[in-house]
């Protein structure tokens, strides 16, 4: 079919202000063939012919002609012009008319064991931080002025080595400063090699989890206890035994009892969560040589430990181990800001070239120049000065929480003794829901949690969860005040009923 030729004027408007003239014309062009005024197949006006109407150069014409030739809206041919294409991308892109539509085709997804086996991990609102939110360190104290100036100095002098990447382990200094720190002050004993970077403990807990368990192994698990650990353990299919924590910690005799061999064991012995019980030196020896005889993992989870109120920190668990069955995981998000996702895993030495691999196909190239600052961070005693300084802050907002709480709530809420991290525990009389309360304090602008949200199985413990570190002094006294009505109410509904 020969081409309609067309030698009419186009009926365009008139170059915007503020818009380069070329883009301004493929725009009116772009719209003219879209909305039916040039039809496909008609030969749009020659540059000569344009460039006298809109009073534009043949160099923009051309710019514009190109830009349309380039999305497949007009084509051209030497000697004969430029037309509008006969199949055009957006038309392409439009659906049927609904008369003519076909049925849609219904497609099942298919989806891996490990997919069915994923459920979503719930997270607070990080938009308003209020009191009492939990797991969240105090971000306005954080030295952000200092780290930016850590961060302009490294920028200015990246050598281009870092910029294509580097081991998938981590920064080596980074590694040689986490080692050192470890060793200094948390007890651990490592060398540079067993140490991992990773995104923090719940990625530590994927890796170990997709090492180390098949489905159907039994893996014992804190009652109360971390959610994440429990996600990343059933995710892989592996058998979640939940094990009651008295006050000494993971119930070791309970565990043998009821699950006796389970390929892995979950502690947070530090600083339990979220009861905050410290677990026993008796006990921690007597679960290293449980797990040395049944050939055990433990994966020690020190998510908080830097902040203890009364004494030195607890040395690690992983610092009393002979036998080489201690996975020890912590994280830089709950000391500084979440948002770094910078954490360290230990790995015994057998185990470092499996976990390297892994982190060689997951990670490739990791996040090198948030380690680096971090690196400097650290190797300069900025940390170290931040953590003290935080420890005397959430020590007196801890304070500050216990002493409104037994002028206000009385006995009606009795707070744990806490000596470290950034939570504490709240009992409930018996009669009142600690989920009726949770939801009548949101009401109110504050929040607690029900410590059954932390329960893998049923748990029968009749609490909440109180952070304070998040927040300031006043706020805390207002969310104790708040909680103090809500926890009003529920004596005068128990009354009436």
């Amino acid at each position: 079919m020969p081409k309609t030729p067309s030698t009419l004027p186009l009926n365009l408007g008139q170059p915007s202000h503020g818009k380069a003239l070329y883009r301004w014309l493929y725009e009116e062009l772009r719209a003219a063939i879209l909305n039916g005024q040039l039809h496909p197949g008609t030969r749009l006006p020659a540059t000569r012919d344009l460039a006298e109407q809109y009073g534009l150069s043949r160099p923009t014409i051309v710019t514009a002609f190109e830009q349309l030739q380039s999305e497949g809206y007009v084509e051209g041919k030497v000697g004969s012009g430029t037309f509008v294409s006969r199949t055009l991308p957006d038309h392409m892109l439009q659906a049927p008319a609904p008369a003519s539509r076909p049925k849609p085709l219904r497609r099942k997804l298919s989806l891996s064991a490990y997919a069915h086996r994923l459920h979503p991990l719930q997270r607070a609102d990080s938009k308003k931080v209020r009191a009492f939110r939990a797991n969240l360190p105090a971000l306005d104290e954080f030295p952000m002025g200092l780290w930016a100036q850590l961060a302009t100095r490294r920028l200015r002098r990246v050598p281009t080595g870092m910029l294509a990447g580097g081991e998938a382990r981590g920064s080596r200094p980074l590694r040689e400063a986490v080692a050192e720190y470890l060793n200094t002050s948390r007890g651990v004993k490592c060398s540079t090699d067993q140490v991992l970077i990773i995104s923090g403990v719940q990625e530590a807990l994927n890796r170990a989890a997709s090492l180390l368990l098949d489905p159907g192994e039994p893996v014992w698990m804190e009652e109360p206890g971390y959610p994440g650990a429990a996600a990343a353990f059933a995710s892989v299919g592996a058998k979640v035994c939940s094990v009651p924590v008295d006050s000494e910690g993971l119930s070791l005799e309970v565990a043998m009892k009821r699950w006796p061999r389970p390929r892995m064991i979950y502690v947070t012995p530090g600083h339990q969560f979220p009861l905050g019980v410290t677990m026993s030196l008796g006990r921690r020896l007597s679960l290293l040589e449980y797990a040395r005889r049944s050939r055990a993992i433990i994966f020690e989870d020190d998510y908080d430990s830097e902040y203890r109120y009364s004494g030195r920190p607890i040395p690690a668990m992983q610092g009393l181990d002979p036998a080489k069955v201690v996975i020890f995981a912590g994280s830089f998000s709950l000391v500084m800001f979440p948002s770094l996702r910078l954490g360290y895993v230990v790995v015994p030495e057998d185990m470092v070239d499996i976990f390297a691999a892994a982190a060689s196909v997951s990670t490739h190239h990791p996040p090198l120049l948030d380690q680096v600052i971090l690196c400097d961070f650290i190797r300069e005693g900025h940390f170290a000065r931040h953590v003290r300084k935080m420890r005397q802050l959430y020590g007196e907002r801890l304070e500050v929480l216990i002493d409104t709480s037994k002028k206000i709530l009385g006995e009606r809420l009795k707070l744990h003794h806490t000596e470290a991290g950034l939570r504490t525990v709240g009992w409930l009389q018996k009669g009142i829901s600690a989920e009726q309360v949770t939801q009548a304090a949101a009401e109110r602008d504050v929040e607690v949690v029900p410590l059954s949200r932390y329960a893998y199985g049923k748990s029968k413990k009749n609490g909440l969860v109180l952070g304070f570190a998040a927040v300031g002094e006043i706020e805390l006294r207002k969310g104790v005040e708040e909680l103090g009505k809500v926890l009003d109410r529920a004596d005068n509904d128990g009354d009436s009923s």
